[in-house]
Formats: structure tokens, C-alpha cells, sequence
């Protein structure tokens, strides 16, 4: 089974804890009717698209998004970083739920391993223990912290993962 990265936006691909733009981002404004009137905002690296589809070829690898975001990453993060349409993982009917992503993911990634850059895999402890305990696969989580963004050692941290 080829394996999985996984893709958060807000934190990994937007780093919204930064006090400015990091080097190398740039500000996207989309409207969404999520948000209703209000205007959503994200810091985006282009290069990040490349760098996704590059590591994906070299593994051999499938990309899919595990963001809130859901369906809109296709059609407002993706077109930013030259990323095709991603398999979107359904997250919503967790929301506010102490399984958080973790059951959502485990049922879309069952049986192949994964490379999952996310910065919020220390809100459930509890239940990251019991996702990791039941998957047999290679499961790195690597944990992108939100005032950087996704860096070339978090590509590495992949990789590696997925090359054991």
C-alpha cells in the first residue's frame, strides 16, 4: 500500500502564531462562506507545493489534506502551492470531540503507513496514545510548530520515516 502524507494547513502550511510572515511566505485573502462575511487570511510559501509533490514522487507517497478546512483546502490552499485536488479527510463530525483527528484519519489511512505534519498532536494526549497504539503501520507524527511553518527538516523527518 503506498503511504500517506498528510497534510495540516493551519500551522504547518500557515504559520498563524508568527508575529509576521516567516521568509519566503505570502498573505492569500479568500471569502468563504464558512466564515460568512469575514474574510479568511493565510501566510502560504509556494515553495511548500513543490517540496510536498517532490517528497510524494520520491516516495511514492499519496498527499491528502487532515485539516478543518476540509474540502476548501482544494480550493484555496492547493491552487496557492500548485497542488493538485488531494483526497480530503472528513473532520468535522469530530469537532469538539476528544478523539479530535485521530479516528477520521485512522479509518482513511487504515492499513498504509503514514507521514502526518500537524502542530496540535499534544491537544488529546490521551487519544494520540490510543491511535498510535492501534496502528501496526509506520506512523510519524511530526509536529510543525505554528510561528515557523513547515521546514526542511520536517520533510527529512518523513522521509526517513517512511524510508524505515
Amino acid at each position: 500500500m503506498r503511504p500517506l502524507l498528510l497534510l495540516d494547513v493551519d500551522g504547518p502550511l500557515n504559520p498563524w502564531a508568527a508575529k509576521t510572515p516567516p521568509d519566503g511566505y505570502v498573505e492569500h485573502r479568500w471569502r468563504l462562506s464558512r466564515w460568512r462575511r469575514r474574510t479568511q487570511h493565510a501566510w502560504l510559501n509556494a515553495a511548500h507545493g513543490t517540496a510536498l509533490l517532490d517528497l510524494a514522487a520520491h516516495l511514492d507517497a499519496d498527499l491528502a489534506w487532515a485539516t478543518s478546512w476540509e474540502h476548501r483546502a482544494n480550493t484555496t490552499v492547493g491552487p496557492a502551492l500548485g497542488l493538485p485536488d488531494l483526497p480530503v479527510i472528513g473532520l468535522r463530525a469530530y469537532e469538539g470531540r476528544p478523539v479530535w483527528k485521530y479516528a477520521a484519519v485512522g479509518r482513511f489511512a487504515a492499513g498504509r503507513p503514514l507521514a502526518w505534519f500537524d502542530d496540535d498532536f499534544d491537544l488529546y494526549r490521551s487519544a494520540r496514545e490510543a491511535f498510535l497504539a492501534r496502528r501496526r503501520e509506520i506512523t510519524a507524527l511530526i509536529a510543525v510548530d505554528p510561528a515557523t511553518g513547515l521546514r526542511v527538516e520536517h520533510l527529512r523527518a518523513a522521509e526517513d520515516a517512511l524510508r524505515a
